[in-house]
């Protein structure tokens, strides 16, 4: 897995967003360029803002038992797989801005580094290491560049 904090990775991907146009379209799966930036946009959302309710009780429960290690584990995602309520994007939206917001989220974590992510909470998951907030950022946005084939 690549590090999400290393220079080096962020300009990679960054590289790899601006090939991406508003007409490229997905190898699989129902979202628009413009939607899936702004769906990969939404865990920068819940790390960074407090846009989004925290899950409490039997829910936070469920989230960690099951989605934690697919999301801070090593193991890539599935192709077409569900998604929590809060990442879904139905409706439309502009590439442009999407694009900018996820491109500067990305320099923003890098720029934060590992130390400033060690032992952070997570929205959903409690602290994890810089390691598992690398993962959850890495893993998510190549998945779906890799899904609009850049």
């Amino acid at each position: 897995m690549k590090n999400i904090f290393k220079k080096n990775t962020s300009k990679e991907l960054i590289a790899r967003i601006e090939k991406l146009t508003p007409e490229t379209q997905p190898l699989w799966g129902k979202m628009s360029v413009s939607q899936m930036m702004a769906h990969c946009n939404v865990a920068y959302d819940m790390t960074y803002t407090d846009k989004y309710p925290k899950p409490t009780g039997f829910k936070k429960f469920l989230i960690k038992l099951f989605a934690k290690n697919l999301v801070v584990g090593p193991k890539p995602y599935k192709k077409n797989m569900r998604t929590a309520p809060e990442f879904l994007i139905t409706d439309s939206r502009d590439f442009e801005k999407e694009k900018q917001i996820l491109i500067q989220n990305i320099i923003k974590t890098q720029e934060l580094g590992e130390d400033h992510f060690e032992n952070k909470e997570s929205h959903a998951f409690g602290p994890l290491t810089s390691a598992q907030w690398n993962t959850l950022f890495y893993k998510h946005l190549n998945h779906h560049l890799e899904q609009f084939g850049v």
